[in-house]
């Protein structure tokens, strides 16, 4: 028998479905993880064994193969440690992998059985809701998820957790949805003399909702004053709606883990000294 859990896996700022296929072979114990992981997939083997003896379970004493499919796409991160671990457990009769069929899964584990947060969890959610599937994720990341609409979120803090819900034995509430912070007050375009010409393209932009990228060649003084207009610009934006926070939010949720959202696009002011070799050289 082969248990299938799903998740995804991330390519640039799309989430890709891939399926986490477990067989329990007759043969010699191994642990193989195959399917075009990285190196943190590969490790994955130890920290799903030790999370699985948190437990109290042992590995059954066989030939287990974990097959990331599609084979051909890469996979990269330690969110792949909860559906590997999830589908073995399937494999072994101790949770039915048909409930789990209807949710993707992305997570990490400790070797405690602690469910840790890991970068992608908005991608992953967003991803859930087109496919019409419910989230399991991280408990710290369940607010997170919960903005990508209408799906059933399981915020699970451990893996017994998620053991416990799908026996009946004790059933998770869904997270909330987390706030938006408000805006604070920043510089305003008043307080900038001068740059007619740079104030009236950032004043067009913000009429069409466009991007900008500044580039300035001048001395530091000029320099100074082009990064208040920037930054005064940011603050007098009209506030974004909650579908273009998240498109925005999609760029900082494959860095960090726990994030939160604000209501004005997001602005990169950058140093104030960078000439266009140092930006040449930088990427």
């Amino acid at each position: 028998m082969t248990a299938i859990v799903r998740t995804v896996a991330y390519l640039g700022l799309e989430a890709r479905s891939v399926e986490v296929q477990v067989q329990l072979i007759a043969g010699l114990p191994a642990f193989h993880v195959v399917g075009l992981g990285d190196k943190a997939v590969g490790e994955s083997r130890e920290r799903v064994r030790g999370a699985m003896a948190a437990l109290g379970l042992a590995l059954p004493p066989k030939r287990i193969v974990v097959n990331l499919s599609p084979a051909d796409l890469p996979k990269e991160g330690s969110h792949f440690d909860l559906p590997i671990a999830l589908a073995l457990m399937g494999a072994m009769g101790v949770v039915d992998v048909e409930a789990l069929s209807d949710f993707l899964v992305v997570g990490e584990l400790g070797l405690d059985a602690r469910v840790a947060p890991s970068p992608g969890v908005l991608l992953a959610a967003l991803h859930a809701s087109q496919e019409e599937k419910g989230l399991i994720c991280p408990a710290a990341q369940g607010s997170e998820a919960a903005w990508a609409g209408s799906i059933e979120v399981l915020a699970a803090p451990d893996l017994l957790a998620i053991v416990n819900h799908f026996k009946g034995h004790g059933l998770m509430s869904p997270p909330p949805p987390g706030e938006i912070e408000p805006a604070t007050p920043g510089p305003d375009l008043k307080q900038v003399r001068g740059q007619e010409t740079a104030k009236r393209a950032l004043e067009i932009a913000a009429a069409g909702g466009h991007n900008l990228l500044r580039s300035c060649q001048a001395t530091l003084g000029r320099r100074e004053e082009v990064h208040l207009t920037f930054v005064a610009f940011n603050a007098r934006t009209v506030p974004i709606g909650v579908s273009a926070v998240l498109a925005g939010d999609r760029l900082v949720d494959l860095r960090v883990t726990q994030m939160t959202a604000a209501p004005l696009p997001p602005i990169d002011a950058g140093p104030l000294l960078l000439d266009g070799y140092a930006i040449v050289a930088a990427s």
